[in-house]
């Protein structure tokens, strides 16, 4: 060391001499510069593989965000954002034909997991009445009649993700994807689904479900003359509604058929398929056992 001294910058302090405290010196303002450029190193590889990392610490508690990102990684770390950034940000999708039960599966799962229901409906009135941008698009396309555009439904999706309450407790998509083009448009808006339920139960048992259901038109209850009759006492002024006829039915089984069979493959690793022909309980029974695995 005697010979090499720049081998020993940190001199025992009887080797601090004047000629030992200039050594010290140099030996720090040569190290400076590799030090800054390393420490500089780690953070990009701490951050994501095609990111262009400055650290800055989000309210999660995460290192996590960038200024420039690229390709597929940018779609991702929106969606981290969007949703919260860990499982309590879970986007859940349930699809399921007319009369499987789904709206009781909906409020059963969320009063068990706390995710806010949202169904593209909801989110459709609830932006033409606050006069949205996205809202005042699509107003255009309902007043004429006409289907809103699956791209505008996704932004309309993508921009409910965003609000507070769904990225603390995540989400129930209700009703979306309800064609092949909208599931494609949501792999395409970097949607990341977490689990995709599909509730099923034969199309005889669904027609069987459906006719016997019966609506009172006052008190707006929904009763089925063979699984939940109704008092004999309001028999008489129910209605049997006109899609609750067989010819009505089978037609939705027709059309619904057609659309989740096309939509399925878009969401294949994270599918799970529910049988819905048990009592409601114990169809909630299996999706909790997939929902708890999250």
């Amino acid at each position: 060391l005697k010979r090499w001294p720049i081998l020993d910058p940190w001199p025992r302090p009887a080797a601090m001499t004047p000629a030992g405290r200039r050594h010290h010196a140099g030996v720090l303002l040569l190290l400076a510069p590799i030090l800054f450029f390393a420490f500089r190193l780690n953070d990009v590889f701490l951050g994501s593989r095609g990111t262009q990392v400055t650290s800055s610490r989000t309210r999660y508690g995460a290192d996590l965000v960038s200024t420039q990102l690229y390709g597929k990684s940018r779609l991702q770390l929106t969606l981290c954002q969007a949703r919260g950034g860990d499982a309590a940000g879970s986007l859940v999708v349930i699809a399921g034909p007319p009369a499987a039960g789904k709206g009781t599966q909906c409020e059963k799962i969320k009063d068990k997991y706390g995710f806010v229901h949202i169904s593209t409906g909801d989110i459709l009135r609830e932006n033409v009445k606050q006069g949205t941008e996205l809202g005042k698009k699509a107003k255009g396309f309902m007043d004429s009649g006409a289907l809103v555009p699956s791209d505008l439904i996704v932004d309309l999706v993508k921009d409910r993700l965003t609000q507070e309450d769904v990225k603390e407790k995540g989400c129930l998509l209700d009703g979306f994807p309800r064609a092949p083009d909208q599931a494609q448009a949501m792999v395409d808006a970097g949607l990341e689904v977490e689990k995709f339920l599909v509730i099923k139960v034969p199309d005889e048992t669904l027609v069987e479900r459906g006719c016997g259901r019966r609506l009172d038109p006052e008190t707006g209850e929904i009763y089925h003359m063979k699984f939940r009759p109704p008092p004999e006492e309001v028999v008489d002024r129910l209605v049997h509604r006109s899609d609750d006829q067989e010819e009505a039915i089978r037609e939705r089984l027709k059309v619904y058929h057609s659309q989740i069979d096309g939509i399925t493959p878009f969401f294949k690793e994270v599918l799970t398929e529910v049988d819905g022909t048990g009592k409601p309980d114990e169809v909630f029974g299996l999706i909790s056992d997939d929902l708890d695995k999250l």
